[in-house]
């Protein structure tokens, strides 16, 4: 018992090890949009709430929305819906027992990527 070799190796797998993976990026952005979308809609509710607070708040609430800071947050709000959208879709279809696969699992994971960026760019065109 005492003359046990032990073989050197690092004590919990970490990324020398492992490699991103398309899936694990998505189901990691998945989270991350989740939690976002909070965000904006902190923001829209308190304008909201501003405006039927009184013309002076909501004259604040509304500087901060339509300023830099509330552009980009209203943006990455609208891209988080559309990520969150399409992930929803690829994960129905995955449910069905299909795209479970590797190849197709990592297409259908670049689809989200692709599709939401295109989304998100197409809607803020219409809506301008």
């Amino acid at each position: 018992m005492a003359n046990v070799k032990r073989v050197e190796r690092p004590l919990s797998p970490h990324l020398q090890i492992y490699r991103w993976h398309i899936p694990m990026l998505t189901s990691i952005l998945t989270r991350i949009t989740g939690n976002g979308l909070i965000v904006g809609v902190l923001l829209a509710v308190w304008w909201l709430l501003a405006a039927a607070t009184s013309p002076e708040y909501f004259a604040t609430a509304n500087a901060v929305a339509t300023s830099w800071f509330g552009d980009l947050v209203f943006t990455g709000a609208l891209w988080a819906v559309w990520y969150h959208y399409l992930a929803g879709l690829r994960h129905l279809y995955y449910d069905s027992g299909k795209g479970l696969d590797i190849p197709t699992a990592e297409k259908l994971g670049m689809a989200c990527l692709i599709g939401s960026v295109v989304l998100t760019v197409i809607t803020i065109i219409l809506v301008q």
